[in-house]
């Protein structure tokens, strides 16, 4: 079997164009899986508190991210109404049930409704309408 280096090319630019850390793609029996380790020098600052001057920054970011976390289960595009100019799904301040649909994910032209997966007050909504989002990458929080 032979591998053609353009499609791993192009992948490999689809990761940084799109700030990707994984693509793949299958054509009949042939699967080609590109990722990257994306590691940020940011991270230990925050996980590892080195002094008292920057314990303040941690706990900002903590409490940003305090709440349950609803995350995206693929990578695609993220709308948040069915259609351009349509009520958003959800907004910040508004009360769901488990299973309320929260978003849209686009992936490869079939629209992915994204449930809620608790009950809770929405008090984040982490990406923009539109916006590339990753497998994992957090989209809502709720209260």
């Amino acid at each position: 079997m032979k591998i053609d280096k353009k499609i791993i090319q192009e992948l490999s630019e689809y990761l940084k164009e799109f700030n990707l850390t994984e693509i793949e793609i299958t054509e009949k029996d042939t699967k080609i899986k590109v990722s990257k380790n994306n590691v940020s020098i940011s991270q230990p600052q925050v996980i590892s508190p080195s002094s008292t001057s920057t314990s303040s920054a941690p706990n900002k970011t903590q409490n940003v991210k305090s709440g349950t976390e609803i995350t995206s289960p693929i990578i695609g595009t993220a709308y948040h109404a069915p259609e351009p100019g349509a009520k958003k799904f959800v907004e910040v301040g508004k009360k769901i049930k488990k299973g309320d649909t929260i978003m849209i994910v686009e992936a490869m032209k079939t629209m992915n409704h994204v449930p809620s997966t608790a009950d809770g007050i929405i008090k984040e909504i982490c990406v923009e309408d539109g916006q590339p989002v990753e497998f994992g990458q957090t989209i809502i929080i709720l209260e």
